[in-house]
């Protein structure tokens, strides 16, 4: 009898592990953006064509704080607005400075930087400063996504 209850046992207990679920593993965040991931994204904005840029920016509802208008509440919003107003430019650079500090915290990174900005309008002005940049990224499905974002130029 004793030994039915330990075979029973060692029965039981090799189906019920078979049926357990494995434990689930999180995704670890991929390597956190660094100053050139920064610079690429800058990179894209010089276009003018924000598509170019639309790989960083996660969609859905996110804020994102431009120089103008005050702010956007989604990618496709920031997308739309965003395009409207680089129409009236026809090129741009932009640096990111080397003040650009990065802060990983598990799966959110956020990074501060001024970028300096040399834009010429379509009439031919030239544009010099610097901003002031804050972002907010997440990690999604293995990449640095921004789901925040914080861009405006000190007052002249």
């Amino acid at each position: 009898m004793k030994r039915l209850a330990t075979t029973l046992l060692c029965l039981f207990a090799l189906i019920t592990s078979g049926l357990a679920k494995p434990a689930s593993k999180k995704s670890a965040a991929p390597a956190a953006p660094d100053k050139a991931y920064l610079q690429k994204i800058w990179d894209g904005w010089a276009t003018l064509d924000p598509a170019n840029v639309a790989k960083y920016y996660a969609s859905g509802p996110h804020t994102f704080f431009d120089i103008a208008p005050l702010k956007y509440g989604s990618w496709e919003d920031y997308e739309k607005g965003s395009k409207a107003i680089l129409s009236g430019y026809k090129s741009a650079k932009f640096t990111v400075n080397d003040d650009a500090a990065i802060h990983p915290h598990g799966d959110l990174v956020w990074a501060t930087a001024t970028v300096k900005e040399e834009m010429t309008t379509k009439t031919g002005k030239v544009e010099m400063g610097n901003f002031r940049w804050t972002v907010v990224f997440e990690s999604q499905d293995g990449k640095w996504m921004i789901v925040h974002e914080h861009v405006s130029a000190p007052l002249q």
